[in-house]
């Protein structure tokens, strides 16, 4: 194991109803003027917005709010966020929703106090030095953005989608209520669990040895989330499988299943150009790409592959081919994919195999390599994209 630092500030409040005490943890973290921060109309119709609206209120909490928060947050709306904050002063941001939300409320948090542009913490021109406090009230199980330094915004005039990171903006306080998720169709709820068991097998697969104890902490959630999402596809308002998938979200990401090792992330970078082209759920993108990546790299680590296959999908190791024992595992994580409604191919996604060259340049990677569990060119990045063009479950 390697060595590290682990810091994990956030406070989590979990449980039924517990948005309405949304103004006292803000109170609580030191705001005093805030800006409500969501999405759709979903918030409004299911009486979300306005029970948190009244415990603002109730705590004496002057809000000014922005809404229209989209899947793959823009940077356009980003940049209103911050000309808000500025204007109304505001010193605390409250995000109502998911990644996306939560993931716009840090873009803005970081661009208030900065002179420069926001984009400049994405495109690596700047390190984030201040930000202002968020808050989290979590509707969807998916990100993990409510317990972690992260944020991935897309720039609207070119379709680059990037992140950043920092602790200085990881969320004060997030608020978990699984009965919010409930009404969730079964395709969100889907791509929510697969963007979680993506967030974990970015941490699972690493070149550090003697790892047990993170690699039984991935292992975990990722069983758990093998056993209640067909749970929650088929009873909606399961609120204990719900409750399972929200905690296995937030361990997910927060890294305390990836500290002391090497972790990967290329199945997100790959995956990332392909919801900024085609604007894809991300989980939707990571289902297609993730196998694919597994089944380019496991030659290069087969005996991992194959502790996947018998500890997490129930494989059988044959001693004598550990690979055939690797494939399975990969074969089973894709068929678990489909049965919960993911797309595995390209055709599936709506994406198209004639564009890889364009997604190829799009990730930045030119003549260069990214490293991870296997250091990746363009052509394997390019072969990783035809294996998920053509994916078969």
């Amino acid at each position: 194991m390697n060595n590290f630092q682990f810091c994990s500030p956030t406070e989590f409040v979990f449980g039924k109803d517990t948005e309405m005490q949304a103004g006292t943890y803000i109170k609580k973290h030191g705001g005093t003027k805030v800006l409500l921060h969501y999405g759709g109309s979903s918030a409004e119709r299911s009486g979300l917005l306005g029970r948190v609206r009244q415990s603002l209120t109730e705590a004496g909490i002057p809000f000014a709010e922005l809404g229209g928060v989209q899947p793959n947050p823009h940077d356009t709306l980003v940049y209103q966020g911050i000309e808000l904050c500025r204007s109304e002063k505001i010193d605390f941001i409250l995000a109502v929703g998911g990644g996306s939300v939560i993931d716009s409320s840090k873009a803005i948090a970081m661009g208030v106090p900065y002179s420069g542009d926001f984009w400049d913490f994405y495109s690596g021109k700047a390190e984030i030095a201040a930000a202002l406090p968020v808050g989290t009230i979590l509707t969807i199980a998916a990100a993990g953005s409510e317990g972690s330094g992260d944020s991935v915004i897309t720039k609207t005039a070119d379709g680059l989608k990037r992140g950043t990171g920092s602790d200085l903006i990881r969320p004060r306080f997030s608020i978990l209520n699984p009965a919010l998720t409930c009404t969730l169709p079964a395709y969100q709820t889907a791509c929510g669990a697969t963007d979680i068991m993506a967030h974990v097998f970015e941490r699972y697969f690493t070149t550090t040895a003697e790892v047990e104890i993170t690699d039984r902490l991935c292992e975990a959630v990722l069983l758990t989330m093998v056993r209640e999402t067909p749970r929650v596809i088929a009873q909606p308002d399961n609120y204990d499988a719900r409750a399972n998938i929200m905690w296995a979200g937030t361990v997910a990401h927060t890294n305390i299943c990836g500290v002391g090792r090497a972790q990967d992330w290329n199945s997100h970078m790959i995956e990332h150009e392909l919801s900024a082209l085609y604007d894809c759920a991300h989980g939707a993108g990571l289902a297609v790409i993730m196998p694919a990546w597994m089944e380019y790299v496991c030659p290069h680590g087969v005996m991992r592959f194959a502790q996947m296959a018998v500890r997490v999908w129930g494989c059988q190791m044959n001693f004598a081919h550990p690979e055939s024992t690797a494939r399975e595992g990969i074969m089973r994580f894709r068929r678990f994919l489909k049965s919960i409604g993911m797309p595995v191919n390209f055709a599936e996604l709506g994406a198209k195999e004639s564009d890889i060259p364009y997604l190829v340049e799009k990730t930045g990677i030119g003549t260069g390599r990214t490293g991870g569990f296997v250091s990746l060119g363009a052509d394997d990045i390019a072969a990783i994209y035809r294996i998920a063009a053509n994916a078969q479950a």
